[in-house]
């Protein structure tokens, strides 16, 4: 196997770094659960920062505390050990008039929508306003304001009956800004979504992200809505950090198993006729050489550059495969191949375009 280590490309102009200023910090969060066949560990040793102004992802298999984590923030679970500070307070010592006044700069979006079906949209977003006792008036034109901002102007008189999920969503999203949150968390907010629809409040939450300012915490269980809209990415593994950092780093070039496991649904795999049709040494002449030239998105000075099969020998041909674009930077794998009698010189060639290159067998040319 050949591999080619290049320097980390530098950051590029569309590949904007994320606030850097703390604005929520997990600090040793531990908490317990007594079970039925004893006491059950959600979160062990649990410390990072999320930056004001981000979107950060937090992901990992179901039962690894990814919601427990996400509740500690507004102290709908309260830990066992260690602290979750917001602007430096740490919201574990709060009184509860205190704490009630927090989680009004803390929206939260759900799952199923939380919807009441016998109230109308605009009824369903004010709710939140008629408990705090604003005044019918403004929460009139906050409700308003709202609904046109995630694209329900025209629905503020429907039942939520009469609306998709992707709607419906909207109406939940509207209802956790209406207090004008500083944080907005999002409990597996897509997952009872079609992908299509999905797309639709991704490109929301990045909307609202960008107009408001706001820090956005989401959970989920899917890796493609983490590289869709998400800055940095924390991976959670029965409870402990498994991995943390920006979003294409990690998909780029992950280095926890339990990493590479969410991400593997990604990938590019060897098509099971070619697996079946690779042989460890080449048998004659006239057969080729299959490469896997991965991406990282390390390799590229100054931006996306996608790898020139012209760069290779004129016997080089693409098997299967593909790249994306993250952040600026390209990544993924190519299957090639080449001719075996020049692979030397054309895994060479390759090494240039590739973070890595690896010799998978030889197939009849």
């Amino acid at each position: 196997m050949m591999q080619n280590e290049l320097p980390a490309a530098a950051v590029a102009a569309d590949d904007a770094a994320p606030p850097v200023a703390p604005h929520i910090v997990f600090e040793g969060l531990r908490k317990h659960y007594q079970g039925a066949r004893g006491r059950v560990t959600a979160l062990d040793d649990v410390s990072f920062a999320i930056g004001r102004g981000e979107i950060f992802g937090i992901i990992g298999r179901s039962g690894a505390g990814k919601s427990t984590l996400l509740r500690s923030i507004n102290m709908l679970e309260r830990p066992d050990g260690g602290a979750v500070r917001i602007d430096g307070t740490d919201v574990g010592r709060l009184d509860e008039n205190a704490l009630v006044r927090l989680r009004r700069r803390i929206g939260m979006i759900f799952q199923h929508f939380n919807l009441l079906s016998a109230k109308t949209v605009a009824e369903n977003v004010a709710l939140p306003l008629r408990v705090a006792g604003v005044k019918p008036a403004e929460a009139r034109r906050r409700v308003q304001a709202l609904l046109e901002l995630v694209g329900l102007g025209g629905k503020a008189d429907v039942y939520p009956a009469k609306l998709s999920g992707g709607q419906k969503q909207r109406v939940g999203i509207a209802r956790a800004l209406v207090h004008d949150p500083e944080i907005l968390l999002c409990d597996e907010a897509t997952s009872a979504l079609d992908p299509e629809t999905t797309q639709s409040i991704l490109a929301l939450l990045r909307d609202i992200n960008r107009k408001l300012g706001l820090t956005v915490v989401l959970i989920t269980h899917d890796m493609a809505v983490i590289r869709e809209v998400c800055h940095r990415v924390l991976v959670l593994d029965a409870g402990r950090v498994a991995e943390e950092g920006e979003v294409w780093r990690v998909f780029g070039n992950p280095q926890a198993e339990a990493t590479r496991a969410l991400l593997r649904p990604l990938r590019h795999d060897v098509p099971a006729d070619l697996a079946a049709a690779l042989r460890p040494e080449p048998r004659g002449a006239g057969e080729a050489a299959v490469l896997r030239l991965r991406f990282t998105g390390q390799g590229q000075p100054g931006g996306v550059s996608l790898p020139a099969l012209a760069a290779l020998g004129p016997g080089a041909r693409l098997l299967h495969g593909g790249l994306d674009r993250l952040r600026g930077h390209a990544q993924g794998s190519l299957l090639v191949s080449v001719p075996a009698g020049a692979l030397r010189e054309e895994a060479a060639r390759a090494a240039l375009l590739a973070d890595h290159v690896e010799v998978l067998g030889y197939v009849d040319a």
